[in-house]
């Protein structure tokens, strides 16, 4: 594979079992993950959304956190995991400039900056799950165990 985004180019270099799905992006939504769902007729248990958190207190301090499409990231709970007193959503521009994805699009594969990951613990209960791969419109099928290991990511239960 010659050409892709961040996140396929690095599953490919890490020899990651992976399959791409592309469904038809609609300029105007901005539910993401459900028209992910939609479009690649897949549950919105199997499709995971990802989150750019910021656990800081005095500065910003991104976190990223893996959910169902089905669900909602729990703040208190990703807090609690990275041993932080609180989550907020980051802003949607720092959440881009520090993945270098565009929002809609953020993958947790291959960030440009290297943040500790949070995958929902249901994510273990498929074979595969579905991720961005990078942009809107493009998503990639892996194991649970894969998105774990190439993002160094631990499971833990951070959804509601």
């Amino acid at each position: 594979m010659a050409t892709g985004t961040p996140a396929t180019l690095a599953l490919a270099a890490a020899g990651v079992e992976f399959t791409l799905h592309r469904y038809q992006h609609d300029p105007a939504s901005t539910d993401f993950g459900h028209e992910a769902a939609a479009g690649l007729r897949v549950d919105e248990m199997q499709i995971f959304k990802t989150l750019v958190v910021d656990i800081g207190v005095s500065k910003p301090q991104l976190c990223v956190g893996v959910v169902p499409v089905a669900g909602m990231l729990d703040l208190k709970a990703i807090a609690a995991v990275l041993g932080a007193k609180r989550a907020v959503l980051a802003d949607p521009k720092a959440a881009a400039a520090s993945s270098g994805y565009i929002v809609g699009g953020i993958s947790p594969i291959a960030q440009k900056n290297k943040l500790p990951t949070v995958i929902d613990e249901t994510a273990q209960l498929f074979d595969t799950i579905f991720v961005s791969a990078g942009k809107r419109g493009l998503q990639v099928e892996l194991s649970p165990a894969n998105l774990a290991e190439i993002t160094t990511a631990r499971f833990a239960d951070i959804a509601r």
